[in-house]
């Protein structure tokens, strides 16, 4: 079906349309078997700009390298999401603005994102760098999402290893990752 959109749709909007299949596809809100969402989570503190290190490959992304996500306050108390990539085959930049909004309290790592309408899909952050905010290992509602998001387009091997051991015991994929090019 994405090839089919990829002929006859400008990529910004296939993106768009993707990411709106992807979020009515898999409007569950739940974790994977196995994820545990980071308790005492700060929101303050998560916003700001993350690169995408890692991921499991998605229609949505495919193709993409300087991914980043852009989090910040919305003034109806919801998170603004803007993902932005650049998209290597058609050699322009891609991104597209959603909104996220905790699932239980606000202080657990659990939000639900919606890139189209009512349609949400689960944001599990289940690993973080406590100290700094530096690390996130980020899941949606199954073991079919995953990605590695930091503060810095680059990460120690330790961080890389540490995600790619733990996603391992979790039941992902890692075999399947992307790791993600950034330019310098």
């Amino acid at each position: 079906m994405f090839h089919r959109l990829k002929k006859h749709v400008p990529r910004g909007a296939r993106y768009s349309l993707a990411a709106a299949l992807l979020a009515m596809l898999s409007g569950c809100l739940g974790t994977p078997d196995g994820v545990a969402p980071v308790q005492d989570f700060e929101a303050e503190r998560y916003l700001g700009r993350w690169y995408e290190i890692a991921r499991l490959d998605h229609s949505f992304e495919r193709n993409l390298s300087n991914v980043t996500a852009q989090y910040a306050w919305r003034e109806d108390g919801t998170v603004r999401v803007l993902n932005r990539g650049y998209d290597t085959e058609d050699e322009q930049w891609s991104e597209i603005e959603g909104r996220a909004r905790f699932v239980g309290p606000d202080n657990e790592a659990h939000l639900k994102v919606s890139f189209f309408g009512p349609f949400y899909a689960s944001y599990v952050v289940f690993e973080l760098e406590r100290e700094n905010y530096e690390y996130a290992f980020v899941s949606g509602f199954n073991h079919d999402y995953l990605w590695l998001l930091a503060r810095t387009p680059k990460v120690s091997d330790a961080v890389r290893a540490r995600f790619v051991e733990s996603a391992s015991a979790l039941g992902f994929d890692t075999d399947e990752l992307i790791w993600v090019e950034h330019a310098p």
